[in-house]
């Protein structure tokens, strides 16, 4: 954790509740708001660590939980862990092997930041695209998506691509967001398979 966000009310709050990272109460507004997970979904969480997500997560499914990143993640209990590059077809496999039905992704994953606005959005965008592409190949049919990105010139190029996946798409800033930050989330529902194949974009 940041230590600049130690004295953060929401960060003080997740550790007095045994969460990772303020991230829960994020994913939570966005449940509580869109009911985008089901009692029996299966779930892949990208970008996943800490594992806050993932803590909630099981919480709303009796179904498969399963989180995904470049970095290992201590054990959340119910939940199954993969290290690896979630854009690779090696780690789409290995997730594949541990839940062969998707219904629903979320990412709350976003690069590292350089503090340059525009550079930093830009990568966050080619990063929101490849968590759609990794929904696009592993949802089924009538599947739900959420994806972290930042608000900027190019936001509309990602709101678009998901615009053609998904019957319903919001945009959602979670009460949990920090005060003057430009990150946002894009929610989809309903996947939709009777489209062309190719990239999402």
């Amino acid at each position: 954790m940041n230590p600049k966000w130690a004295h953060d009310a929401a960060h003080r709050k997740a550790v007095r509740e045994g969460y990772r990272s303020r991230a829960v109460y994020k994913i939570r507004d966005i449940q509580k708001r869109f009911s985008v997970i089901r009692k029996s979904d299966n779930v892949v969480d990208l970008g996943a660590a800490p594992g806050s997500w993932l803590q909630e997560l099981v919480t709303l499914t009796h179904g498969t939980v399963v989180g995904v990143d470049l970095n290992p993640i201590a054990p959340v209990e119910r939940a199954v862990t993969v290290v690896g590059d979630f854009t690779t077809p090696q780690t789409q496999d290995e997730i594949l092997c541990l839940v062969p039905v998707v219904n629903v992704v979320v990412s709350d994953a976003a690069p590292k930041l350089s503090g340059q606005r525009s550079y930093d959005q830009a990568r966050a965008i080619d990063l929101g695209l490849k968590a759609l592409a990794f929904a696009v190949r592993t949802l089924t049919p009538g599947g739900n998506f959420v994806v972290k990105s930042f608000q900027g010139e190019d936001f509309a190029y990602l709101l678009n691509a998901v615009r053609r996946h998904f019957r319903a798409v919001h945009v959602f800033r979670p009460t949990a967001t920090r005060k003057g930050s430009a990150e946002t989330y894009i929610v989809g529902k309903n996947f939709i398979t009777n489209i062309s194949e190719g990239d999402p974009e």
